[in-house]
């Protein structure tokens, strides 16, 4: 029963295949095997690589699936169509395009594999790209916002200086209505006197400016703080809001890339077993010597185009021979004067009825 279905899987023709010798029906079994299990092969390798990208058991499968059967389909075809010919390069030939096509299977089953054995190297690369790329990010968002946060600093540190100055010029109008009144500076007099209340009146005057500006920049400086708290907020969301896109950045060409950056030869060994799982079946079919079922074969193949060649000859002689009686036919008919008389006397006939129309359409005209 087994060896039933992998024949059927070689795709050779099972009424020739059985009419064979034990041996000729092993060897395409083992040949529809190697089919059977390089699609197996196919399957999981592309179910992994499809569930990189879904991110689902079930879809991932269910193409994955379909991809296997094509495969199935591809290499089933391959195989069955390779002929064994009297000479090696003409089956060298005739099995190159097949050998080519068959490579380039090998990579793509390959691929999504080699993700799978080097994962844990490859989340290794990941995880530095993630971090470069976090840091970039940041780096980018606090740059966006960097303009608002270095104009509020400036317009904060402002106000603030504008009441530090403030402070200083009260300060200093004290330092000179005390002076005054000890008689250390200005007119030197000991009391209070004039001149001790005029700049005791500028003194109070700026107090009183001092604290009206302290009241309205201390408002504006607070409101400031909290823009810049709002801005600093911002940017820490846009961070945390992009976190998640660099999170998942782990899908199949991501990983892909991280393959490439991995040490080539590992993943080249690879690909070469895979490379010599999906040609095993076309290079089996060369190097195997011309059996049974390849005789019995071409020698149906043979008799088909035989028969096609005799009813194309056996068509081409009817109708040269048909034609060749025609001719002869017509030939008699030709030479009959009974009919040339009558075909005669028909055109005088035709003759006479176009003149007399003639004759009366030009009285009509006249």
């Amino acid at each position: 029963m087994l060896k039933r279905f992998f024949i059927t899987c070689s795709g050779a023709d099972k009424d020739l295949i059985y009419s064979c010798s034990n041996g000729e029906q092993n060897k395409y079994a083992g040949i529809g095997a190697t089919v059977l299990f390089t699609a197996l092969m196919a399957w999981i390798a592309a179910s992994y690589a499809l569930y990189t990208v879904f991110d689902n058991v079930y879809t991932a499968t269910f193409f994955g699936l379909v991809w296997g059967l094509l495969i199935f389909n591809l290499d089933r075809f391959i195989v069955s169509t390779i002929r064994k010919r009297n000479r090696f390069g003409q089956e060298l030939l005739q099995a190159t395009p097949r050998i080519l096509l068959a490579m380039i299977i090998a990579i793509v089953i390959s691929k999504p594999l080699e993700i799978k054995i080097f994962q844990k190297e490859i989340d290794t690369v990941l995880l530095k790209e993630k971090n470069d790329m976090a840091l970039a990010n940041k780096k980018q968002v606090a740059n966006y916002f960097q303009g608002d946060l270095d104009k509020n600093k400036a317009e904060t540190d402002s106000l603030k200086s504008a009441i530090t100055k403030k402070e200083k010029e009260v300060n200093a109008l004290y330092s000179t209505y005390i002076t005054e009144a000890e008689g250390t500076k200005g007119t030197m007099k000991l009391g209070k006197g004039p001149v001790y209340a005029e700049k005791r009146q500028k003194h109070d005057a700026a107090l009183a400016e001092l604290e009206a500006l302290r009241k309205t920049n201390t408002d504006k400086i607070a409101a400031k703080e909290k823009q810049a708290e709002t801005l600093k907020a911002d940017l820490d969301k846009k961070v945390s809001d992009s976190q998640p896109v660099i999170d998942g950045f782990d899908g199949l060409m991501a990983r892909i890339n991280a393959l490439d950056k991995l040490p080539w030869l590992p993943s080249f060994f690879i690909m070469l077993l895979f490379l010599a799982i999906e040609t095993s079946p076309i290079i089996a079919k060369l190097l195997s010597p011309k059996g049974e079922y390849d005789f019995k074969l071409e020698d149906a193949e043979m008799a088909v185009k035989t028969n096609l060649e005799q009813n194309n000859y056996q068509r081409e002689l009817l109708r040269t021979t048909d034609a060749g009686i025609y001719d002869d036919v017509y030939a008699e008919i030709r030479s009959d004067r009974e009919l040339y008389n009558y075909k005669k006397k028909k055109a005088i006939e035709m003759l006479e009825m176009q003149a007399d129309r003639f004759a009366e359409k030009q009285k009509g005209v006249m």
